[in-house]
């Protein structure tokens, strides 16, 4: 890259075909590295990574493949960042479909440019056509989806896994623990076995903040049955702030559980009565901080059935009685977190309240951090929680194992929002004789867009064939259209037949199909829209070492 002491930095431009069909190369190169990782039949890809052990990565990860992906032409590379942004998008807002929005963005790109580009249309309309039909196709994928059962539950766990049977249970089973609102995350495991472990109740990222309240020394955990919880964001500054809650504690032997800030004046005073007289109490800090420790605070009062002391609403800790404490069945309070386990008969009307306004507010959330903000606090409040320890013999394949093991995670979670479909790229396909087949339309413009639509529709299909070892003609001999009543209808590549595709577990979620369509369609009308490309100006040497 060429720069002058003035900071004047010089730039190359390309125009009209030259510069698109320099996109379109980028396109092209980025779609053939990831598009091989696709469907049961599927391909590993190596990585040159040096972030990672002996420099390698082996993934079958369609996202990890792009962004591996960094070309040495400036216009080709454009592309290339165009596309991972796609892929980066589809992944963060479903969890998987990464590399079938990077095989419908290069089919879009490729069919609008053999069809479209030499033609003397409107092009600007026919890529606002496609927009347009899209959200047609959208609403056709809608319409046949269906809710994700138990039964299903499995058969989409196990083929966002790659078809892992073994991973595709432990998933399943860990869902099916936690319920529809649970937490499942995925971490490194410490050995090469992948365990689960699931927790009924509320889990609080603090623990014990002071070693003296533990009271199971094996474990360094201290554990309090039936457990009085108190909840306040108000400082404990004296003992004599909780002196009634202390009184109706102390005579009767119960146990306490306070969560809330303390003095270290106060901590002492309490772990030293713990040490001496067997106090049966224990302090943790309030989870999180700013606006989120308000709301979960408010959570975890609404789940045990405590009164949240406040300060923000001017809340006087002296006034606090026996009366406002909750109660948990048992409370594990350990080094970094804190486990609530509530009884069944727990629930107050409160309580579900609560769990529907955030449900609601989930579905209004846009942005990524704040609606996973909100699934943890439902979780916390319906009880569901759950860990995957993913291991591994060597590094390499425990980071390939974790990638495939963290999509299946998110897609089933897609597929518990918003329902499933017919997978195998079928649901698209058959999204064509649906949607995009109208020979009484006399706009030019309109049918342009439903060609480029039709041709690329079948894109992810015929590469799960061609992976597969097969071709879309070697399946498909005769003009394939949705059956009457049967738009579930397609063929099962891994075990080489015909059916209803959902009745054989080949399953997609609707969340993921739908959100690839609209990214790739995002992607791909802008580059096609592209008539003039500005790069920075660059120079490159070679030398001999």
């Amino acid at each position: 890259m060429f720069k002058d002491n003035s900071g004047y930095s010089p730039k190359d431009l390309q125009f009209d075909d030259e510069g698109r069909l320099r996109l379109i190369e980028g396109v092209t190169k980025m779609s053939k590295a990831v598009k091989s990782t696709l469907g049961p039949s599927g391909q590993t890809v190596l990585i040159e990574s040096p972030n990672h052990t002996h420099g390698i990565t082996v993934t079958k990860d369609g996202v990890t493949v792009a962004k591996a992906v960094d070309l040495i032409d400036p216009v080709e590379n454009l592309a290339v960042r165009m596309m991972k942004e796609a892929s980066d998008r589809t992944a963060s807002e479903a969890g998987d479909g990464t590399t079938t929005a990077i095989v419908l963005t290069e089919a879009l790109v490729c069919n609008y440019y053999d069809m479209v580009d030499s033609e003397s249309v409107n092009k600007t309309n026919v890529l606002r056509e496609i927009s347009n039909l899209t959200k047609d196709i959208i609403k056709y994928l809608e319409g046949i989806s269906e809710p994700l059962t138990d039964k299903r539950l499995l058969d989409v766990a196990t083929i966002s896994s790659n078809n892992d049977t073994a991973v595709g249970e432990i998933i399943a089973k860990v869902y099916k623990a936690v319920g529809k609102d649970g937490i499942v995350t995925v971490e490194n495991s410490q050995s090469s076995e992948t365990t689960f472990e699931t927790t009924h109740g509320i889990k609080i990222d603090k623990g014990y903040t002071a070693p003296l309240f533990i009271n199971d020394h094996t474990r360094d955990e201290c554990i309090l049955e039936d457990c009085n919880i108190m909840v306040s964001d108000a400082e404990v500054s004296s003992v004599l702030q909780i002196e009634k809650v202390l009184n109706h504690i102390i005579p009767t032997g119960k146990r306490l559980l306070i969560i809330a800030p303390v003095s270290q004046q106060v901590t002492n005073t309490l772990a030293a009565n713990v040490m001496k007289n067997g106090l049966k109490v224990c302090i943790i800090s309030p989870p999180n901080f700013g606006y989120k420790q308000h709301e979960l605070m408010q959570d975890i009062a609404a789940a045990v059935g405590a009164t949240y002391f406040s300060e923000k609403t001017g809340d006087d800790l002296s006034l606090m009685e026996p009366t406002d404490l909750g109660i948990v069945s048992k409370a594990v309070i350990g080094r970094e977190s804190t486990i609530l386990l509530q009884s069944s008969d727990n629930a107050s009307e409160e309580l579900s309240k609560r769990i529907s306004q955030l449900r609601v507010a989930v579905k209004k959330e846009k942005k990524k951090v704040e609606k996973e903000f909100i699934r943890s606090r439902i979780a916390t409040l319906t009880g569901g929680i759950g860990v995957i320890h993913v291991g591994g013999q060597t590094d390499l394949e425990q980071k390939e194992l974790f990638d495939r093991v963290d999509d299946a995670v998110c897609a089933v979670r897609s597929a518990l929002e918003e329902g499933i479909l017919p997978g195998g790229g079928m649901a698209l396909y058959n999204a064509i004789g649906s949607c995009l087949i109208d020979d009484s339309d006399d706009n030019q413009d309109r049918w342009y867009a439903q060609e480029v639509l039709s041709k690329s529709l079948k894109a992810p299909i015929e590469q799960i064939l061609i992976n597969a070892g097969t071709s879309f003609d070697d399946i498909y001999d005769f003009e394939w259209t949705v059956k009457d009543g049967a738009p579930k209808e397609g063929y099962d590549v891994k075990n080489s037949k015909y059916g209803n595709l959902i009745d054989m577990g080949v399953i997609d979620p609707l969340k993921v199909t739908k959100v690839a369509l609209q990214n790739a369609v995002s992607v791909a009308t802008t580059i096609l829209s592209t008539n003039a490309i500005i790069t920075m100006a660059r120079t490159y040497s070679s030398t001999e070492s």
